[in-house]
């Protein structure tokens, strides 16, 4: 997911991820809506969408304005009503140097709020070097009695171009603060200087460590967009490779197809105010890091591959979210292989914006669900000598 987590105003907030928003704590959900129509207003619009869809094809639709919805807390409704981030979910950089500029600006801009998030939350971070790979060890100052012998692995989102260093932490602080686990979460390398497979080496040589750290029945991997995709691409990578799985994994709205293929591409195109349309910084991020492979390769989009055999899954979305019908794909591809898997939609929702805002009832919500999913599936005995 391309987003470049930038800063919300005020102290509780923290930014979107790449492509995302920055969530002004000054717009409220109380926006003008469309002026109300009369019956001869409908009967004129009746008539003519009854025209424009009389025969099979495409559906052509009026213009409309989407009120922003009151069925979330005031804290969701104005992640809601944010406006577009530009450049983030748009941006085309003409060079490489243009790229590292602009990934390093959105960089800084997440993780300047960090320190004082963990702070807040109770949550330490320990630098690390696990596999090879740059790493951090986040986890809450007090781990409870039936985690301690548990570890998740985090694997950031950012579309393959966003959030490297400590700006894609942000996720397994949440994770450590809301859910009571000990993360991984590490730095892997990315385009322009090293598109795939480089990442999913290195994702592949965090996993092979963390075995040795704690029984791969007591461990999960989880991400969102982009770390949703490799999170699954591991799944198949590691099964092909006959390393042992976790227990169960966690991918939020991931970026499971690489291709422009779903019914919400469209469906949701101008409403998601994160990804907003593929037709921006996604298009450009997936060609840099497929870097001319077919991007229907299930390394790059795996939602394409055999996924007979993975662990437990739980997804989450949201209703307006660009990748909506990535997550539920995924979701029914798992069920016809015969994984258990649980999707999770959370109304006006779009893209990762359950990332966004730590103090959101939406927020707490989403960690909730998955730390209890993974409660039901992760072991808690310790590592045999």
């Amino acid at each position: 997911m391309p987003t470049g987590y930038g800063p919300l105003p005020g102290s509780r907030r923290l930014a979107a991820l790449p492509l995302a928003v920055a969530l002004p704590t000054a717009v409220l959900a109380q926006q003008p809506g469309p002026p109300s129509a009369d019956a001869s207003d409908f009967a004129r619009m009746e008539a003519a969408q009854n025209a424009a869809n009389a025969v099979p094809g495409p559906r052509a639709v009026p213009g409309r304005r989407i009120p922003v919805p009151g069925t979330v807390s005031p804290e969701f409704q104005a992640a809601i009503a944010a406006p577009y981030r530009v450049p983030a979910w748009n941006a085309d950089p003409g060079s490489a140097a243009e790229w590292k500029a602009l990934v390093a600006k959105l960089a800084a801009q997440t993780a300047a709020p960090l320190p004082a998030l963990r702070e807040r939350l109770g949550v330490v971070s320990t630098p690390e070097v696990i596999g090879g790979v740059k790493a951090w060890i986040i986890a809450p100052r007090e781990v409870p009695e039936r985690n301690r012998h548990r570890l998740l692995v985090h694997i950031h989102g950012g579309g393959y171009v966003y959030n490297p260093g400590e700006a894609g932490t942000l996720e397994a602080v949440l994770m450590a603060a809301f859910g009571g686990f000990t993360v991984i979460s590490f730095d892997y390398r990315m385009p322009p200087d090293a598109p795939y497979p480089a990442a999913m080496d290195d994702a592949m040589a965090v996993w092979k460590a963390a075995l040795a750290l704690q029984p791969a029945a007591n461990m999960a991997v989880f991400g969102t967009s982009t770390g949703g995709g490799m999170a699954l691409a591991l799944m198949l990578r590691a099964k092909r490779e006959g390393v042992p799985l976790p227990a169960a994994i966690a991918p939020g709205t991931p970026w499971s197809d690489l291709t422009e293929t779903g019914d919400s591409y469209k469906a949701n195109e101008w409403l998601d105010n994160v990804l907003v349309s593929y037709d921006g910084v996604l298009t450009r991020a997936a060609k840099l890091y497929a870097a001319g492979r077919d991007l229907r390769d299930p390394q790059l989009s795996p939602i394409y591959g055999d996924l007979r055999g993975l662990p437990p899954t739980i997804l989450t979305t949201g209703t307006r979210d660009l990748f909506l019908s990535n997550t539920v794909r995924t979701h029914r591809k798992l069920r016809q292989a015969g994984v258990e898997a649980s999707l999770q939609v959370f109304e006006g929702m779009s893209h990762a914006q359950y990332l966004f805002d730590p103090d959101a009832p939406e927020t707490r919500e989403v960690f909730g669900e998955i730390a209890a999913f993974l409660d039901r599936h992760l072991g808690t005995a310790p590592k045999a000598p």
